[in-house]
């Protein structure tokens, strides 16, 4: 893993925030964080060394749909992978989250070593 490799972590609950930064940070991986879409992207744009972002699909003003679609139009961005993270777990909700363009889905509670795969993939 490079050392300029950081994830983005896109979630409006702070506690989630604050549990995969722990975690991950704990495993070797630099970590920024947003609590919505909006700012994510001005984190984006900021930090252009981000590998991964980790993107909540339910958050209030742009969700994460909304936020997956904006990044794959805007050429500086289309190129960078999204794990979908979200309590959705319902028959159909990988499967939306895939077609909305996420490489990875990883339901809530997340499963550390199931992220950290599909983390290896992109780091």
């Amino acid at each position: 893993m490079g050392d300029n490799k950081k994830i983005l972590i896109v979630d409006d609950d702070n506690r989630n925030i604050f549990a995969l930064t722990a975690v991950l940070k704990a495993r070797g991986y630099q970590c920024l964080s947003a609590p919505f879409a909006e700012e994510g992207f001005q984190l984006l744009s900021a930090h252009p060394e981000i590998a991964v972002v980790l993107m909540d699909m339910m958050m209030p003003g742009m969700d994460g749909y909304e936020a997956i679609a904006k990044m794959k139009e805007n050429p500086n961005l289309h190129h960078i992978p999204v794990i979908a993270v979200t309590a959705q777990a319902m028959v159909g909700d990988r499967e939306r989250c895939m077609k909305a363009g996420a490489v990875g889905y990883i339901s809530k509670p997340v499963n550390i070593d199931k992220l950290t795969e599909l983390l290896t993939q992109y780091i």
